[in-house]
């Protein structure tokens, strides 16, 4: 299905005095304080985060999935989809795909049906962590790190193929995901698996163009759980710079070890210029993939702090992260829980826009722990929610995109278009 303006034009009406009064009361206690409101409402007007293809279904665990009914079962209706979200939100028009589960069987034909919907093609994702079907060679042992020449190769050749439909559906970069890694001491060499895995991605480098980044990801644990080869900030760090200029670290918020100060990896990585992307979820005790701002709020207000700081002190310079959301829980619809993500990354942002950087700074010199924390507490506290709906009426959105979702009874009417029994691919 798609949203229609006049829709979004007829979900706005009988809230816009609320939301007026609402907006006026709060840029008049923030002018007053000296804060830019309309710079913070155009920054959020132009932010964009890309959605997975793979989140658009329902996810589940390895002990069981439930299915929601009107789930998409082919790239058009995920994208679709996503039409839908981008066009609540005015923030969405983006798409990170995942290869093989959701490969373009015309590219050409793909890119002109997401450009109808306002959406262009982000990241792409390689997946050497699953054997396909027809697969030769297997990757239970591993992929890129494998002691097998052959099956290293196997992994590589897949990693350009990906690079080959990104660049025919006008993508601008690879993110590499390994699940490689043991389960149990002695299984692995150490340095044999980590400089396996450097040759390979030196391979799959010199196939990017030019214009091209590649993202590494790291994770400390899953699916092995002795040891993974790229298992933290530092080895991605690394391999991304063993690499060349072209690639970089991708911090996806899931994984790391409980505790982590995940908002001084960023800090650090955007000072030596290698930060290239951000993958949001939230969890409670691992890689739990649960909706953003679910369970840390304050830690995603303090990373984009960080990030808001880097932004703006920007040497070494340090690109504009690419931001994904990878949140895919299996007892939600997945689109109200993406679009309670996008809402949740953005009250962050806009938060952190608020912290008054010179008297932080100021603060920090003079080792004013209270005031610090007064500082930061003050614009984590302030309720921006009007803020964010001015700049989602004024690019053309809706002022409460769940609620509209809800009125417009958007899964009864894909439940009714594509069946009960429809299933996403990948997940």
């Amino acid at each position: 299905m798609k949203i229609q303006k006049k829709q979004l034009i007829q979900a706005n009406k009988g809230k816009l005095a609320q939301h007026n009064k609402e907006l006026k009361n709060l840029v008049s206690k923030l002018s007053s304080k000296g804060i830019n409101t309309n710079a913070i409402i155009k920054t959020i007007q132009n932010y964009e985060v890309a959605i997975p293809s793979w989140a658009l279904g329902a996810g589940g665990t390895r002990f069981g999935r439930f299915g929601f009914g009107g789930e998409p079962s082919s790239l058009h209706e995920k994208l679709e989809d996503i039409g839908v979200i981008h066009a609540l939100t005015k923030s969405a028009g983006a798409v990170s795909l995942h290869i093989p589960w959701d490969i373009p069987k015309d590219p050409k034909a793909t890119k002109k049906f997401a450009k109808n919907l306002g959406i262009k093609f982000d990241a792409m994702n390689s997946n050497t962590f699953q054997d396909q079907p027809g697969q030769k060679y297997t990757y239970k042992y591993g992929s890129l790190c494998d002691t097998d020449p052959k099956v290293r190769n196997q992994a590589v050749r897949h990693n350009k193929k990906v690079i080959d439909y990104g660049v025919a559906l006008g993508s601008k970069s690879l993110t590499v995901w390994l699940a490689d890694g043991a389960n149990f001491p002695g299984q692995n060499n150490f340095r044999t698996a980590l400089n396996n895995t450097l040759d390979s991605l030196k391979k799959i480098y010199k196939h990017l163009p030019k214009d091209w980044k590649l993202f590494i990801e790291y994770k400390p644990y899953e699916p092995n759980f002795y040891s993974m080869v790229i298992q933290d900030w530092g080895t991605s760090f690394l391999l991304a710079n063993a690499l060349g200029p072209k690639a970089y670290t991708l911090v996806d918020l899931g994984h790391h070890l409980p505790n982590t100060n995940i908002e001084q990896i960023v800090a650090t990585l955007m000072s030596q210029g290698k930060l290239g992307g951000f993958h949001f979820n939230d969890s409670k005790y691992g890689d739990d993939d649960l909706t953003v701002g679910a369970i840390k709020p304050y830690q995603l207000f303090l990373i984009f702090n960080e990030l808001v700081f880097g932004m703006k002190n920007n040497k070494p310079k340090n690109p504009i992260p690419a931001w994904m959301i990878d949140a895919s829980h299996n007892i939600k619809d997945p689109l109200e829980d993406l679009l309670q993500s996008i809402l949740a990354i953005e009250m962050a942002y806009a938060k952190a826009l608020l912290v008054d950087q010179k008297a932080l700074a100021l603060a920090q010199k003079n080792n004013d722990i209270t005031l610090a924390q007064e500082i930061l507490a003050e614009a984590y506290q302030t309720d921006v929610r009007p803020l964010l709906a001015e700049a989602r009426r004024k690019a053309g959105g809706v002022l409460n995109p769940i609620e509209t979702y809800r009125a417009l009874d958007v899964r009864s009417k894909l439940i009714a278009e594509r069946g009960t029994d429809s299933k996403a691919t990948g997940l």
